[in-house]
């Protein structure tokens, strides 16, 4: 029983969802929502949402996986194609009734918009030059279901999640044989412009905690544009992935809760450490 728990946390990357509530903590925080019950519920929503999206894409995936990633979990048969469509489906379900319960008809909306987005990635865009702009608005998409009726307040911190990931994505495409510089140079120059956006006109804390994202994904994409391998492009994204933590981390600051940014930070250590026993890519 534990070993096939142990399969489908794999399946879903169950750490990176390490990195999905702080999307809705930023959103909330613009927008001035910061019940506790409301974000408990939209928060974790979203984590039912991204590991849908997870289980979905392995399932998409499953043939080639088996000639490029016969370790994963579908491919290795340790988990069969049919629970993995199943879960995806059980957990997207899950996901929307937590919306609706704890946010209302916008978050309900606003999750529906989510799910659609990356349903619509795993089996039909993602292998399209719109690929990387679909999981983009994904991200942004779980921002502005933190910040609710009042999405246009968050809609910065948003732009800034998802011009990361926008990059993050991009990269991922050349994990498994290597790509070109471009995409790594791409996501520095994104990376650079999102630390300059987000410390400009902000508090010193906004400042140390926008220095830490630059210092937990810039090293990986300087590397991965001088050396576009599949290895090193891998580390630049587990890198993209976890740096959304200190990212949100330091909008939630900007936002005006300095305190909770810091706490939100206390998440990076661990989706690290989880990271070395399930790859968050």
């Amino acid at each position: 029983m534990l070993r096939k728990l142990g399969d489908l946390a794999e399946l879903v990357r169950a750490p990176a969802a390490l990195t999905v509530p702080g999307d809705v903590l930023a959103g909330a925080v613009a927008a001035g929502n910061l019940r506790p019950g409301r974000l408990v519920g939209l928060a974790a929503s979203s984590v039912c949402v991204y590991w849908a999206g997870m289980a979905l894409n392995d399932w998409a995936d499953r043939e080639v996986d088996a000639v490029e990633r016969p370790e994963r979990p579908i491919p290795s048969g340790r988990v069969t194609p049919r629970t993995a469509f199943g879960l995806a489906a059980a957990l997207t379900t899950a996901g929307l009734g937590l919306a609706a319960a704890a946010g209302g008809k916008v978050a309900f909306r606003t999750s529906a918009l989510l799910a659609a987005t990356a349903w619509s990635y795993d089996l039909g865009v993602k292998n399209t030059p719109a690929g990387p702009a679909f999981m983009a608005a994904a991200r942004s998409l779980d921002v502005l279901v933190g910040a609710g009726q009042e999405w246009r307040r968050a809609w910065a911190p948003a732009l800034a999640v998802g011009t990361h990931i926008l990059g993050v994505t991009a990269m991922s495409r050349g994990e498994v044989h290597g790509s070109t510089p471009a995409p790594a140079r791409a996501a520095l120059t994104a990376t650079s412009a999102i630390t300059v956006g987000t410390v400009s006109g902000s508090s010193a804390a906004t400042a140390v905690l926008a220095g830490l994202f630059l210092q937990s994904v810039g090293p990986t994409q300087v590397a991965a544009a001088r050396e576009p391998s599949g290895a090193k492009l891998r580390e630049a994204v587990g890198a993209g992935i976890h740096g959304l933590v200190p990212l949100q981390a330091a909008w939630i600051a900007r936002g005006g809760a300095p305190r909770l940014g810091a706490a939100l930070i206390a998440a990076l250590p661990l989706a690290r450490a989880l990271a070395r026993k399930v790859s968050p890519t």
